[in-house]
């Protein structure tokens, strides 16, 4: 599994989502406008998102999108799973029938176990622990005076 560019731009359209859990739905071009992302290819990352059910819209002139539960019970692999289809780096990972030797395949075992530690890292990461990491990013970053 490589992360692509349809995962990271996910997770930034759900961290604004997240920014803005209290307030209400956001526009989508707020958030393109936001994240400096074309609201085109966030209009197509939106869909599955909003099809697994982490994301609600809203039409109408309060319209817009907003997320389904709260920021801290979204974890990233939600997010992932949902835009990659999956967390294994090899097929034969997640469906042993894809390789005849799989069964005795000690590399196999290999990239299971990471597989394993990469899935439990990005469940174990809500996009609320994002939300306090972008805060405790932006209090501690360098502000310039002229």
């Amino acid at each position: 599994m490589k992360i692509t560019t349809r995962s990271r731009y996910g997770v930034r359209l759900m961290l604004e989502l997240a920014r803005n859990f209290d307030k209400g739905q956001v526009l989508l071009k707020d958030i393109a406008r936001n994240e400096e992302i074309s609201e085109k290819y966030l209009s197509l990352i939106i869909i599955p998102l909003r099809t697994a059910g982490l994301v609600q819209s809203t039409r109408g002139a309060h319209g817009g999108y907003s997320l389904t539960r709260p920021p801290e019970e979204i974890t990233l692999k939600d997010i992932v799973q949902v835009l990659e289809g999956g967390i294994s780096l090899v097929d034969c990972v997640e469906n042993s029938s894809s390789c005849s030797r799989s069964q005795t395949c000690v590399s196999r075992d290999v990239w299971s176990i990471v597989s394993e530690r990469i899935s439990q890292t990005l469940e174990s990461i809500s996009l609320g622990d994002l939300l306090a990491k972008t805060r405790e990013k932006a209090d501690s970053a360098p502000v310039y005076h002229i």
